[in-house]
């Protein structure tokens, strides 16, 4: 969800800049040192905010622009320290969200007329936005450094809050889980086989476009609608045996192997190489899996849910030896949160809208050491799998309180602190950098005083 909502906020973007070129005549409204921030850049920014919805604290003219200011004074001190970023995870990140927008929109055509600009043209953009982006990231993180508080400034944080203004801790849980995947019959593999190699054949003698066969029968619906074309990828960015194919690929007219993944079955054919990354396209076919074979797996589920419940042995060691998920057999069943945007990423814990909706649907109404019967669902593979899972922990949702959430406050507080760091070195700033604002443009009530000098 968070891909796609970072492509509307982006075609949103740019499509009311596009819009506010078209209807509002420009004019420089502020300096800051040397750089200008014009009219056409703030309404763009302004039909955004009210195409999304979104409300500001304030009238837009005044806090829109002030916000790019603070954008400038720290995109100025980075060019005085000579902050430097990556230029591989710009261009990876850059190729990642290009790729993502060409799928969400279409194709490249649809995505230079959406812009009335060249593919070229957008991604140079995306890529100056990007730099941008992790030139402020860097150069905050530089001017605050590594913040480390003690236990007392936790506490001493805690107790001056009221009641009524303590943060709200929402529901978390801990989940262990055991699934099983149907058996696939060698007649389904096989078939599947026989397809990419009639497929391969339809290439190699010129009688179909491996594009074309893509758009037609490929099981990845994202790069089925470009002709199966992934984009610039890495080697991390694949799967470990597509990749050792793919990256040994050097004739654009051949067409691969066929490769397994845990995804499915996959034919490859090589666009175009640039040093450690590459573009190519796939087809995917994935094995079917029969109403016969789902019913057999179902009952071996059943059977050990069954001893589950006699104690014939506990949860733990069956999902060490039985479970097929290979991201928590290891660790006992136990799921690991890999949501970046959560709190809790790389923990156990979850809050409850970030479990899988099946697994979540299932653990709501469960209690502490509770065993599911058996359900099916989908992995984040698109598998098929029948799954039990067990509900190690759960702790309500609840105001904060030290001995519980000592890490939640603790978080709370550096963030203050770090946002109190920047706050003075923003004020300082100010001090020492030309600014200067339009008339019609200085009668707000700026969160920053200092960016009119008297």
């Amino acid at each position: 969800m968070m891909k796609k909502f970072l492509v509307v906020f982006f075609l949103a973007c740019w499509t009311c800049a596009a819009m506010a070129q078209d209807n509002v005549i420009d004019e420089i409204v502020w300096v800051v040192g040397d750089d200008a921030i014009l009219r056409s850049d703030v309404e763009a920014q302004r039909l955004y905010l009210a195409n999304e919805g979104q409300r500001l604290d304030g009238d837009p003219y005044c806090v829109i622009p002030e916000r790019m200011a603070i954008d400038k004074l720290y995109l100025n001190q980075a060019k005085i320290d000579s902050i430097e970023v990556s230029e591989s995870q710009i261009i990876q990140q850059v190729d990642q969200w290009m790729n993502f927008a060409v799928n969400q929109i279409g194709s490249r055509e649809k995505l230079e007329e959406y812009f009335n600009k060249k593919y070229s043209q957008i991604k140079d953009e995306r890529k100056e936005m990007v730099r941008e982006q992790q030139i402020v990231q860097q150069m905050q993180h530089q001017l605050v450094g590594e913040i480390k508080l003690t236990p007392s400034e936790v506490r001493k944080y805690y107790n001056q809050l009221s009641k009524d203004s303590l943060p709200n801790i929402p529901t978390t849980v801990e989940v262990q889980i055991i699934t099983m995947e149907p058996k696939i019959p060698f007649e389904e593999t096989d078939a599947i086989k026989a397809r990419l190699r009639d497929f391969t054949e339809q290439v190699t003698s010129g009688k179909m476009e491996f594009s074309t066969l893509a758009r037609l029968y490929s099981e990845d619906p994202e790069s089925a609608k470009r002709g199966g074309e992934l984009g610039f990828m890495g080697k991390g960015m694949l799967a470990p045996e597509f990749a050792n194919v793919a990256f040994n690929l050097t004739d654009p007219k051949r067409v691969s192997q066929i490769v397994q993944t845990e995804y499915g079955y996959h034919i490859i054919q090589l666009i175009e190489k640039r040093g450690d990354r590459i573009n190519c396209r796939h087809i995917l076919l994935k094995p079917k899996v029969s109403d016969k074979e789902l019913n057999e797996t179902m009952a071996r589920m059943d059977s050990l849910y069954n001893d589950l419940q006699d104690n014939k042995f506990s949860f733990e060691d069956a999902a060490t030896f039985v479970s097929y998920d290979k991201d928590t057999r290891n660790n006992k069943g136990l799921m690991v949160n890999q949501n970046y945007e959560s709190d809790h990423v790389s923990t156990p814990k979850f809050e409850m809208q970030e479990l899988p909706q099946e697994i979540g649907k299932i653990v709501y109404n469960m209690k502490v050491g509770d065993i599911s019967k058996p359900f099916t669902m989908i992995t984040n593979k698109q598998k098929d799998v029948v799954a039990i899972v067990k509900l190690k922990a759960r702790v309500e949702g609840h105001k904060a309180n030290l001995s519980d959430d000592y890490q939640a406050l603790k978080a709370i507080v550096e963030g203050r602190k770090r946002e109190e760091l920047l706050n003075d070195w923003i004020a300082k700033k100010q001090k020492t950098t030309y600014i200067r604002i339009s008339d019609g443009w200085r009668n707000c009530d700026f969160r920053y005083p200092g960016w009119i000098k008297e």
